[in-house]
């Protein structure tokens, strides 16, 4: 059965597993977002990183609109069974939609946000 590994994964109830994408050299974790059945098979396949997007209810192959695409060279996958996370290559060096390397760019200090890095590029720049 060829898709035997991907009946493995705990999806959830709407049909979704949670995603990490690391980046490859440095081990920054880079984003978080979900992924279905069938953008995890088009990421092995493709070797290019596809969400599932909630918002717009549709495969999300990553840097479809921005250009910066995530190169996966290994996929791996928790102990539960119920997390995947992909070893990228970040093409661009921004994986944020706001314009930064990481979503996590906020660092919790003296109970407020602080903003750690700072935009490389402007979204207005990106998406146009």
């Amino acid at each position: 059965m060829r898709d035997a590994w991907l009946d493995e994964i705990k999806w959830d109830e709407k049909g979704l597993v949670p995603a990490i994408a690391q980046d490859e050299k440095t081990g920054r974790v880079l984003m978080f977002a979900w992924m279905n059945r069938d953008s995890l098979q088009q990421t092995v396949e493709t070797k290019r990183a596809v969400y599932w997007s909630r918002s717009r209810k549709k495969l999300w192959p990553k840097g479809e609109e921005s250009g910066h695409v995530q190169k996966v060279s290994e996929v791996r996958l928790d102990c539960d069974n119920d997390v995947v996370l992909l070893s990228i290559e970040q093409i661009g060096d921004i994986a944020c939609h706001t314009g930064r390397e990481s979503c996590f760019y906020k660092k919790y200090e003296n109970d407020a946000w602080l903003t750690t890095d700072q935009v490389i590029k402007s979204p207005d720049d990106i998406y146009k």
